[in-house]
């Protein structure tokens, strides 16, 4: 049977579609949702200090933001499932490679490298689900899948990497990709873009608008803060005396409750349109940030992470919807894509460089800022959106 029979099988609407599509947008970038969990393995595995942990995955997360620039201005024309076939091999290529290096100055080029490659699988991922027929319910799914297979690797890692070192972390991302490959031939095709919009012409053109911009700083704020915050979430348990295991099962605790935000998204989708989701997710996400101030209660700090991953969970796929809706080829659903990836690196970088003098403080203090920076602009462009 060919992969076009296999790829007819499915419903675009179908909730089996919806997995596949999403899983094929994770796999690139599947180190995210290990969270702080991947950042600690650098901490602990190699035994470098929390500043340069952070450089490594800032530097998968901004050649991530390179791959998916570059999937922006080629997602509409590109054979998508024979690309991302390349993407998924190179990227388990250099995991491959990644394992046998422990200087981090080689692994933060290696491992941006290794970001570029999926990044780039993760824009043209993108670019597919905002070419279905509802791609706000897809995104919401999308952040369903990203948390429960991020769930499953918070708790994993950390006792991999205990056993095994390091290197299991990268064995983790190899065993995700190699299973998005073997569902690569099921996930249902979707339209192409006309041929008028798969010519030479207009290469490099992005068809930005005040609006376009306003949500595309809202997401990367966004993105920027929540990650600032998670990737050093491990940093700040052992801080208030948790051991890596107390930490890894209330982090995967939380991350499962987290997938409920992707969930409702699924179920609600564009009912009441994009404003008020907006406002309720991004508002939840500040205060509950500005609460890891009080993370030396338990309770605290295990509630903060849960309403703040629900939050995110809930706020991207109407973010990344909004994007979506500035074109029909899904090129604005790359473009924001990028914009995620920066976000999702930039967090990080800022963190790694207060981390050692101002310490978690002051990383808390200005993800909240970002955050509601980010519920402004996002407000105003959905409400301007929902009137014309």
């Amino acid at each position: 049977m060919t992969t076009y029979k296999f790829s007819s099988t499915l419903n675009q609407s179908s909730v089996l579609a919806a997995i596949l599509y999403s899983i094929v947008a994770t796999a690139g970038l599947f180190y995210v949702n290990l969270g702080g969990a991947f950042l600690s393995a650098f901490v602990d595995g190699l035994g470098v200090e929390r500043d340069v942990a952070g450089y490594i995955v800032s530097a998968n997360k901004y050649g991530a933001a390179f791959g998916a620039l570059i999937a922006t201005f080629i997602v509409k024309r590109v054979e998508w499932r024979k690309v991302i076939r390349l993407l998924f091999m190179a990227l388990i290529a250099f995991d491959l490679i990644s394992t046998q290096f422990s200087n981090p100055q080689t692994l933060i080029i290696l491992r941006f490298i290794h970001g570029t490659i999926g990044g780039l699988s993760v824009g043209i991922g993108l670019s597919i689900i905002a070419r279905t027929y509802n791609p706000d319910k897809i995104f919401g799914m999308l952040l369903v899948v990203q948390y429960s297979f991020g769930s499953l690797g918070i708790w994993l890692v950390p006792r991999l990497v205990d056993s095994f070192g390091y290197s299991a972390a990268f064995g983790t991302l190899i065993s995700f990709t190699l299973m998005t490959l073997l569902i690569l031939p099921f996930v249902p095709n979707v339209e192409s873009p006309s041929k008028s919009d798969n010519t030479t012409s207009g290469l490099f053109q992005i068809p930005m608008t005040m609006m376009l911009f306003f949500v595309l700083c809202a997401l990367f704020l966004f993105q920027a803060a929540n990650m600032g915050v998670a990737d050093y979430a491990f940093e700040l348990g052992k801080d208030i005396g948790l051991s890596n295991n107390e930490i890894s099962n209330i982090l995967t605790l939380a991350n499962i409750i987290s997938i409920s935000g992707g969930l409702l998204v699924y179920i609600i989708g564009t009912r009441f349109g994009r404003t008020i989701p907006l406002i309720i997710g991004i508002s939840v996400a500040s205060i509950f940030t500005y609460l890891l101030h009080y993370s030396d209660n338990t309770n605290i700090y295990f509630i903060a992470n849960t309403f703040t991953g629900i939050a995110w969970g809930f706020t991207i796929p109407y973010l990344l919807g909004l994007c979506a809706t500035f074109d029909f080829h899904g090129q604005m659903a790359a473009l924001a894509g990028f914009v995620s990836k920066m976000g999702l690196a930039s967090g990080p970088l800022v963190g790694s460089l207060f981390i050692i003098s101002n310490g978690f403080s002051y990383i808390i203090n200005l993800a909240t800022i970002a955050l509601l920076i980010a519920l402004i602009l996002s407000v105003y462009v959905s409400k301007n959106h929902e009137k014309s």
